[in-house]
């Protein structure tokens, strides 16, 4: 698929990424609409160990059965690495960007707290999400549910060379402002 650019009339081609599903029903990242630039993804808890941080240790519980549904149950502040079920090989120039669903954020008090979280191209193993539970109530995620969306986005790696920096007048002595009002 080709995308044009509107400000230079250039064609640039979409990037290709491949993708392994580790488990047979694993949900693959989908945009709701056409115009949406993020992808939901889903989590994958049927039968899994999930890694769990409070903020001072981390431990592992396993998923659970509430009935037909697998899930677990996040506690008030408590994180989670939730398991997709999928892993990628990216474009050497492209990396993926985790970020929260509206959504979970405000109805549910869900959130990703590294956000935005970056996958490297040259990450290879199963991705995972960090959620943090931001309710004051516990909160069960269940296996399936959309908890966060991912953005792919180009980038470069520049090179770095010593040098002196010459400071402009306009920009100098404020941090973060331009001093003017």
């Amino acid at each position: 698929m080709s995308v044009e650019n509107g400000a230079r009339g250039e064609v640039q081609e979409s990037p290709t990424i491949i993708l392994e599903r580790l488990h047979d029903d694993v949900s693959l990242p989908v945009r709701a609409t056409t115009g949406s630039a993020g992808f939901d993804l889903r989590a994958h808890l049927r039968d899994r160990l999930v890694r769990f941080s409070d903020g001072e240790a981390v431990y592992e519980r396993s998923a659970n059965r509430a009935g037909d549904e697998w899930g677990i149950e996040l506690a008030p502040r408590e994180m989670a690495l939730i398991p997709l079920g999928f892993r990628t090989r990216l474009p050497h120039d492209v990396e993926a960007q985790i970020r929260p669903r509206s959504g979970q954020a405000f109805k549910h008090a869900l959130t990703v707290p590294n956000s935005p979280g970056t996958i490297d191209s040259d990450y290879a193993e199963e991705w995972m999400v960090i959620v943090r539970n931001d309710a004051p109530v516990t909160r069960r995620i269940a296996h399936g549910e959309r908890i966060a969306q991912v953005v792919f986005s180009r980038f470069v790696a520049p090179e770095f060379q010593l040098s002196l920096v010459d400071r402009t007048s306009e920009r100098a002595g404020g941090f973060g402002s331009t001093g003017k009002h």
